[in-house]
């Protein structure tokens, strides 16, 4: 996992014309916890996070002031739901060495069983237990030949070593859906609103 480096500066202005004005100079106001220290309140460089923000639990690397220099990964991205500029970022320290619980993307690969069958994420992310200095970027699951009814659980997905589930075994991830069934609920659907029709 790639670790990526961010200059931060502290900041003592708070409330919404100090955000605004920090967005201005294109940085983003944010946060740093965790540890039990009391929460530093951060301004970061908006392009080089933007681009961190790209890869789904990106380590980063934050200089403070020039005088401290602490591992971070986000926990809460706040965008701007029109404009979809960086609003206010949470970032949560961690140490080297320690376990950290994340969502990971889940990916797949391979063709269903022919027939026009839907395939549907249950989970797009799965919770799962990693050292934060190797938190996998992601889970690829092949779905190659499923047919409808199948389902893949979360103990059925392959983790890289020092990787554990964070979720029941149990839980459903992925299942294929048959497309004809929901065909023939529209088809029920419209019957319905001709027999409306005609009383």
């Amino acid at each position: 996992m790639s670790e990526v480096k961010l200059t931060a500066a502290t900041r003592s202005e708070f409330g919404k014309g100090a955000a605004r004005r920090i967005r201005r100079e294109d940085k983003v106001p944010g946060v740093l916890y965790g540890h039990g220290s009391e929460p530093l309140h951060l301004t970061l460089p908006g392009h080089e996070l933007l681009l961190a923000l790209r890869t789904p639990n990106v380590l980063i690397s934050l200089d403070i002031d020039g005088k401290t220099n602490e591992l971070a990964i986000p926990k809460s991205v706040q965008r701007d739901p029109i404009k979809g500029f960086l609003e206010h970022v949470d970032l949560l320290l961690v140490k080297r060495g320690e376990k950290v619980t994340v969502e990971i993307p889940v990916q797949t690969e391979g063709e269903l069983a022919p027939g026009g069958n839907l395939l549907e994420h249950v989970l797009n992310a799965l919770p799962v237990e990693a050292e934060a200095t190797h938190i996998p970027e992601a889970v690829t699951v092949s779905v190659e030949g499923l047919q409808a009814g199948a389902s893949i659980h979360a103990k059925d997905i392959t983790l890289p070593s020092g990787v554990t589930l964070a979720v029941e075994e149990d839980a459903v991830v992925l299942q294929v859906l048959a497309a004809q069934a929901e065909e023939a609920v529209e088809g029920e659907e419209t019957e319905g609103a001709e027999e409306v029709a005609e009383a």
